[in-house]
């Protein structure tokens, strides 16, 4: 294995950051941590992985921007079901837009949307907000967004590297699933609360 992604990281490096753009549109935050682990494990160099998760993640943005501002409601009646994007979640996140569409925008892309990711992008679409902007609000919301998640995988793989017993080990890992599990308990009790106050 170990071999095999030396091979990669040095001899088919278009391949690999083609792969990181195109899956990153999809999936960027489990690919960001990911490769926070093999930048630590120096498969891999920083910028290149992080530019190319930028990147994957903010075409991804576009795409559903795009889908809000010509298709809006007729897509969400008709494969909505399929992005777990219904009209009710639009018309909250519509609703809070008309208020605060910079700061919905910002944090929906630094906490992964609070369960409303695709909706908010999608209705950044349909209520036309200027694409300039959306572009730039994005933009700086993914610089952190990504920073955090490679950050997360270097740093407890850095952990797991530096505990030289397999107690320890398994300790690192343990802790690390514990405050994976808190984080989704905690996005999914903020996602309840917005529903709750909607």
């Amino acid at each position: 294995m170990q071999d095999f992604l030396i091979n990669l990281s040095v001899h088919h490096q278009i391949l690999i950051y083609g792969f990181i753009i195109v899956f990153a549109c999809a999936e960027g935050p489990i690919l960001s941590m990911i490769f926070g682990v093999l930048i630590r494990l120096g498969y891999f160099d920083f910028w290149p992985v992080y530019t190319a998760l930028m990147v994957g993640d903010l075409i991804g943005d576009i795409g559903w921007y795009q889908v809000g501002k010509h298709f809006g409601h007729r897509f969400i009646g008709r494969f909505g079901k399929y992005f777990n994007v219904t009209e009710a979640s639009v018309a909250k996140v519509t609703k809070i837009f008309h208020d605060h569409k910079h700061k919905i925008l910002f944090l929906s892309k630094i906490t992964n949307g609070l369960g409303f990711a695709l909706a908010t992008l999608i209705t950044a679409g349909i209520v036309r907000i200027p694409f300039r902007r959306y572009l730039v609000i994005n933009l700086v919301g993914q610089f952190i967004w990504s920073g955090i998640l490679i950050g997360v995988g270097f740093f407890f793989s850095n952990l797991y590297i530096m505990v030289d017993f397999v107690l320890g080990k398994m300790m690192v890992v343990a802790f690390f699933v514990i405050l994976l599990l808190l984080f989704l308990g905690f996005m999914k009790y903020m996602q309840n609360k917005i529903k709750t106050n909607l």
